[in-house]
């Protein structure tokens, strides 16, 4: 097992390591840019290395800082957490040619679920069901109009190295084709440096439905269930529940059996997601994310596992601490993502938090970096905190998750959690009946967009 691992993230990701590590008997090793001297990780780790200037592409994206910080330090593995470098292959690399162990996932398997296509390829390959597109990548506008043609419209043109939602747009019927074609692969190559693109056809009204697995990277893999992360904005979740309310035992233990399976396959290592798109029982392969993701407590909840602690005995060599067989659902968790932001127009909005309580009582977790006192920089994302719960079935985890948002204060800036107030007095929300446009219409009729 490892002596010391340094945590290359801030923020609330960056605690939740540190509380493993120290679960684990294992120092733990803070980054931090001048930006976050005062920060909660950096008050909470054994010891901190400032590694830069307040931009990310100077601090936390800085491959020669952060190993500098694991030599300085004596750091033996590196945790990502997840964004900034998390599924970067070339830090992967880099990280382990200097003979230090990178806790994730190899580089090879970071880099073929990076691309799109070759992700989408591989999915096939393993036996995941994929959504209809094209072959590969669409090289020019008469290629797009052949190919959407060929599966029927709705389509969506979406960029191969794309995410968050940019280099994504719809073309609903041939007139729409050529223009969004075009723009999808300025907004690719704007974005990504990369302006191939590729095309789906376009669900009408799916849930989006992620399998959470977990491999050894010796052939064996496993899945925890699935968490459905249908109420999004702007393509970023908002709100994610474990398990999903729409899937029967049957389809998870169908899907879940496919992804588990594929995993063990690729011998992957440590924690990643199968994302889908799901409807009408189908379910339609989107990608797969090489890391912790963002909503993993739900996750935890349901099952009484700690993801993290996983992700760090399987970087070390050790076998899985628990088989399919013991992972059996117990009751139902909800998680909401807080951010910074002022309603209804959803702009930053960094500042000095004057007051902060958080919520506790039973089945209550929050996830936050946040102090009386603290200064939100603004210069990261606008995510300050997560609130899950966790109760016997679902209409106890929402009536816990209206109860928590009650006693939640942040005083000193504007924050999300009004709209969480609004969204558990929809009906659609309290039955659990919405697919992934259903936020973007509620917001466009309920805050002007």
């Amino acid at each position: 097992m490892f002596d010391k691992i340094l945590i290359a993230n801030r923020g609330e990701i960056a605690l939740r390591v540190i509380r493993a590590c120290r679960e684990m008997g294992i120092k733990s090793v803070a980054v931090h840019s001048t930006a976050d001297a005062d920060a909660m990780h950096v008050r909470m780790a054994d010891e901190s290395v400032c590694i830069g200037p307040p931009s990310g592409a100077q601090s936390y994206l800085s491959i020669p800082a952060i190993i500098s910080a694991c030599e300085i330090t004596g750091a033996q593995a590196v945790h990502p957490g997840y964004g900034f470098l998390s599924e970067n292959a070339n830090f992967v690399q880099i990280i382990e040619d200097h003979g230090l162990t990178f806790i994730g996932p190899s580089a090879q398997d970071i880099r073929t679920m990076g691309d799109k296509i070759t992700a989408k390829d591989t999915a096939q390959k393993l036996g995941i069901p994929v959504v209809p597109g094209s072959e590969g990548g669409v090289p020019d506008v008469e290629s797009a109009r052949k190919a959407a043609a060929d599966m029927g419209y709705p389509v969506i043109i979406k960029a191969t190295a794309g995410g968050g939602g940019r280099g994504m747009k719809v073309a609903t019927s041939a007139a729409d084709i050529d223009v969004a074609f075009s723009t999808a692969r300025s907004e690719a190559k704007a974005a990504f440096g990369n302006d191939e693109v590729y095309m789906e056809k376009y669900l009408q009204k799916p849930r989006h439905i992620e399998v959470q697995v977990f491999g050894d990277g010796k052939g064996n893999g496993v899945h925890l269930a699935e968490r459905d992360c249908s109420l999004q904005r702007r393509h970023q979740k908002v709100f994610e529940e474990a398990p999903g309310p729409c899937i029967t035992p049957e389809e998870r233990t169908r899907i879940g059996k496919i992804c588990a399976d594929a995993v063990g396959a690729m011998s992957y290592s440590g924690a990643g997601t199968v994302e889908f798109l799901y409807e009408d029982g189908e379910f339609y392969f989107i990608e797969m994310n090489t890391r912790l993701q963002v909503e993993h407590p739900v996750t935890e909840a349901i099952f009484g596992v700690d993801l993290v602690r996983e992700q760090i005995r399987v970087a070390a060599g050790m076998p899985l601490s628990f088989t399919q067989d013991d992972l059996v659902i117990n009751g139902h968790s909800i998680e909401v993502r807080i951010n910074a932001e002022k309603l209804p127009n959803f702009s930053p909005c960094p500042g000095k938090i004057t007051a902060y309580h958080a919520p506790g009582g039973l089945g209550v977790r929050m996830d936050s970096a946040l102090y009386d006192g603290y200064s939100i920089p603004p210069y990261y994302d606008s995510l300050i905190g997560k609130l899950i719960v966790h109760g016997r079935d679902r209409p106890e985890a929402l009536a816990r998750l209206s109860r928590a948002l009650g006693e939640l204060i942040v005083d000193g800036i504007d924050t999300t959690v009004p709209l969480f107030h609004a969204l558990l007095a929809e009906p659609d929300v309290q039955s659990g009946d919405y697919g992934i446009h259903w936020l973007e219409r509620w917001l466009e009729e309920n805050l002007g967009g």
